[in-house]
């Protein structure tokens, strides 16, 4: 691709420069994003279409979109911590000190770590006792609960891994004086940054009248 004045242009890269923890995190996300197209919208079209021609639906669109749906939850889960997704009510988090904001940020972070691991540890336990009692669906699939449980378990488990990673980068940047670095991780997030996410280039963001 050329400029107006006829200078190459490199092409976007499908995967931005980013640590290796971050990007796991957006392949998994991507692949919760797949799941959900074809173990969702295609089987429930399938079987919209099958029911429409020959009275009968032709697959279990219900179960497996509610396998699907329990998947693509786990695997996104820690996308939304890289991204700051997760949401957090921070209304007067602008008008605290900023000793105190960078304590609030760290104890949300922490937060985030202790529930991230409970959830990891708990459905592990599920995950097991499933294993154990050979455990399979009431329906005619008669799927093994292992399956969509060990594809949800991964993703709650990387999500924990994130979850504490993260503020241990954040307070080892904090560390070092990065405040910007430590922003980057654990901060609020401004609203340039949230423009940028949903896909507008900061320099086509509307500037506010003065």
């Amino acid at each position: 691709m050329a400029d107006d004045h006829g200078e190459q242009l490199a092409p976007d890269r499908l995967l931005p420069d980013e640590p290796l923890p971050q990007r796991i995190s957006r392949i998994l996300a991507w692949i919760g994003g797949a799941i959900i197209l074809f173990g969702c919208a295609g089987l429930i079209t399938i079987d919209v279409i099958t029911r429409y021609f020959f009275k009968r639906g032709m697959v279990e669109s219900f179960e497996i979109s509610g396998y699907a749906l329990a998947a693509c939850i786990g695997l996104g889960m820690g996308f939304t911590v890289t991204s700051k997704a997760n949401i957090r009510v921070d209304i007067l988090l602008g008008a605290l000190p900023d000793p105190i904001r960078v304590a609030c940020d760290i104890a949300a972070s922490l937060a985030l770590a202790v529930i991230a691991t409970a959830l990891a540890w708990y459905s592990f336990g599920t995950l097991q006792q499933s294993w154990s009692m050979g455990a399979k669906s009431v329906s005619s699939l008669q799927t093994p609960m292992i399956l969509p449980q060990g594809v949800w378990w991964v993703g709650l488990f990387w999500f924990a891994c994130m979850a504490v990673l993260i503020p241990l980068q954040a307070l080892m940047r904090l560390a070092r004086r990065d405040r910007r670095g430590f922003n980057a991780l654990v901060g609020s997030l401004q609203v340039t940054e949230e423009i940028e996410q949903a896909g507008v280039p900061a320099s086509q963001a509307p500037v506010a009248p003065r």
